[in-house]
């Protein structure tokens, strides 16, 4: 079966941190580790981008301070850098570091994969869960 018309998982092809089939997280601006919009992952993907989060200033100054600049635009990556209340997928580490620090942004749990509670726990996940609109 192909897993892109696979009805249980979506049309991503995988499940949520709630078992569910993977959502989207952000076209705009494009996210995912394989750009496409989606909190997708593979073996490759050493940092594990399968946060989806609605970031916030004081996150985006963590993350700078870390040594992760998501707020300066690199047009030579098409990307416009990441401003307050833009969805984006990030490390689950990083993520998790930045809740122990008291600045983890909301968390879109039916976009965010499965994978990420190899890393986080849902309950730490659900208490930072972003209201659905």
């Amino acid at each position: 079966m192909n897993i892109h018309s696979d009805p249980e998982r979506g049309p991503y092809g995988a499940l949520n941190v709630l078992g569910g089939p993977l959502k989207p997280c952000s076209h705009d601006p494009l996210t995912g580790y394989f750009r496409d919009g989606c909190c997708n992952t593979e073996a490759r993907d050493r940092g594990l981008h399968v946060v989806c989060a609605q970031v916030t200033d004081a996150f985006l100054r963590f993350s700078l301070n870390r040594g992760n600049d998501l707020i300066t635009p690199r047009p030579e990556f098409d990307f416009r850098g990441l401003r307050d209340g833009d969805k984006w997928c990030l490390c689950a580490a990083r993520w998790l570091e930045a809740c122990e620090a008291g600045v983890a942004p909301p968390v879109d749990l039916e976009a965010t994969h499965q994978a990420a509670l190899a890393v986080i726990p849902l309950d730490t996940l659900r208490e930072h869960a972003a209201s659905q609109e």
